[in-house]
């Protein structure tokens, strides 16, 4: 069975994919194989990313209603 891996580790793949891709090394089957691998990276990464946005949501519940705050870039 296959382990999952975290977003940082998905990330770093889908980047070296992106590098690989840009470089223009590949040929056509090879680009075609690593462009697939890269789109499911970054759907598991959207899913990740989603759902952590939900558990923040849940987090910042008051009083029964949704308050939505920015935070603190430092």
């Amino acid at each position: 069975m296959k382990e999952k891996q975290t977003l940082e580790e998905n990330i770093k793949k889908l980047e070296k994919i992106v590098n690989e891709l840009s470089s223009g090394k590949l040929g056509l089957g090879d680009s075609l194989k690593r462009y697939e691998e890269g789109i499911k990276l970054a759907q598991d990464c959207s899913f990740v990313l989603n759902e952590a946005q939900r558990k923040v949501e849940i987090l910042m519940k008051k009083e029964g209603k949704f308050s939505l705050e920015k935070f603190d870039e430092k």
